[in-house]
């Protein structure tokens, strides 16, 4: 009897075996991305969402904001947008596409048009905080969207209990205020 009996061989060509069809399985998933990465960089994906996966289609809408097609990659990133952490990373990169916009807007001939994408971008930013407390780059980027458009402050508008306790003399039966 040798070293190395037959059932050792027959383990150690079942590993083999194993490891070349992982190796195999690996390169096919590595030459995939590698083609989605070029139809990415490329533009040329198809229009047809159903099939990508989530992060691809995070991927394109990246390219998309990075080559200037904002409607398209506000409409890429709008399809993400939800609970999972890839979602909260769509609303807050639409969030400050909406943000950028805004300031190109506001420079430019049509100021009153960028109010209402400051407070599309504050919303998205607060349903980020509301999801992530912790989430300080949409803190910060709120706060600078609340420099830019401040809230409407709570004094403008009076409660609905303070406008009964006005009316509540006048409506009062039996008195008279003279």
């Amino acid at each position: 009897m040798g070293l190395i009996s037959r059932r050792t061989t027959r383990w150690v060509w079942l590993a083999l075996a194993a490891t070349t069809v992982a190796a195999a399985v690996d390169g096919a998933v590595w030459l995939r991305d590698q083609r989605r990465n070029a139809q990415i960089a490329s533009g040329t994906v198809p229009a047809d969402q159903t099939g990508l996966p989530a992060p691809m289609q995070f991927a394109q809408a990246h390219a998309l904001a990075a080559s200037g097609a904002d409607e398209a990659a506000l409409n890429r990133y709008g399809t993400l947008q939800g609970d999972s952490p890839l979602g909260q990373a769509a609303r807050y990169n639409s969030a400050n596409l909406l943000m950028r916009q805004a300031v190109v807007l506001r420079e430019a001939e049509h100021p009153g048009q960028a109010l209402a994408l400051i407070e599309l971008a504050k919303e998205h930013y607060r349903d980020v905080l509301r999801h992530d407390p912790g989430h300080w780059d949409a803190r910060y980027n709120l706060e600078r969207a609340q420099r830019l458009v401040p809230d409407p402050e709570e004094a403008e508008f009076p409660a609905a209990s303070d406008r009964r306790a006005e009316r509540a003399a006048t409506t009062m039966r039996g008195y008279s205020p003279g």
